[in-house]
């Protein structure tokens, strides 16, 4: 099945092109209010030997008219489940702001015997899950969210101006507010794959020295990088990013 977002393989997942030979699939995890549509630049700038997917959360684009899911255990174990029936060989994840954590808790429930193997999480614009905070956003009024939505920047802030599209989005926005503001860590191993941390060197909200905390959540290693930009870096230097991630991802 196709849509305008991409070729939907499940609900949960939309593939952007195919990737005959491809040795390794990189699964895209979207930040607060982000869907998978984001992440096509990604397919289109990565090697043939990378397929792409990117999960798509409930309650945008193409799942639309679905509730927004706004509790990490409940969607964690839903896209583990999607990935279970989908997925096999070899997986990279990245995950962008909330993305970042929603990939980690996904990465850490499918250890051991499971036919996907995670190989390396991108951590990107997001602090580590045992040192997140909550600003409590998702308490604020409508224009108390926007603003803080207009703070961290990135594309298409401008279109919350609009009424109609405001009232559209902000549910869903405020419900993936919701999930990561009141996600607590829960203590266990650590993961057993190198993490990347990737910061914008102008975003305040996440620097390299919260990079370097995700160090507590793997036995493999921690790398950390800058790239120039705000917390939406990558929304301006996906050139820059690719050669990161393939020298990463792809091996030799």
């Amino acid at each position: 099945m196709s849509s305008r977002y991409g070729r939907v393989t499940t609900d949960w997942f939309l593939r952007f092109a195919a990737a005959p030979r491809a040795t390794v699939r990189l699964v895209c995890f979207p930040h607060a209010g982000g869907g998978a549509a984001g992440y096509r630049r990604f397919a289109e700038l990565l090697p043939d030997s990378v397929e792409v997917l990117a999960v798509q959360y409930p309650g945008r684009q193409n799942r639309y008219g679905e509730p927004v899911i706004d509790d990490m255990t409940l969607l964690a174990d839903e896209i583990v489940g999607a990935v279970e029936r989908e997925l096999t060989g070899p997986v990279v994840f990245f995950g962008h702001s909330m993305g970042a954590v929603v990939a980690y808790e996904v990465a850490r429930r499918l250890r051991g015997g499971d036919p996907v193997t995670v190989r390396r999480l991108f951590a990107s614009a997001g602090p580590a899950p045992s040192a997140r905070s909550s600003l409590g956003v998702h308490l604020r009024d409508d224009d108390g969210v926007v603003a803080y939505i207009r703070e961290l920047g990135g594309s298409g802030v401008e279109m919350l101006e609009i009424d109609e599209i405001r009232q559209l989005t902000l549910p869903m926005v405020r419900g993936d507010l919701r999930l990561i503001e009141t996600y607590r860590h829960a203590g266990g191993e650590p993961l057993n794959c190198p993490i990347t941390a990737i910061v914008g060197d102008r975003d305040h909200t996440f620097t390299a020295a919260d990079a370097r905390r995700w160090v507590v959540h793997t036995t493999a290693g921690l790398d950390v990088h800058s790239l120039p930009g705000g917390h939406f870096y990558l929304d301006e230097q996906v050139d820059r990013l690719m050669p990161l991630l393939v020298e990463r991802i792809v091996p030799r």
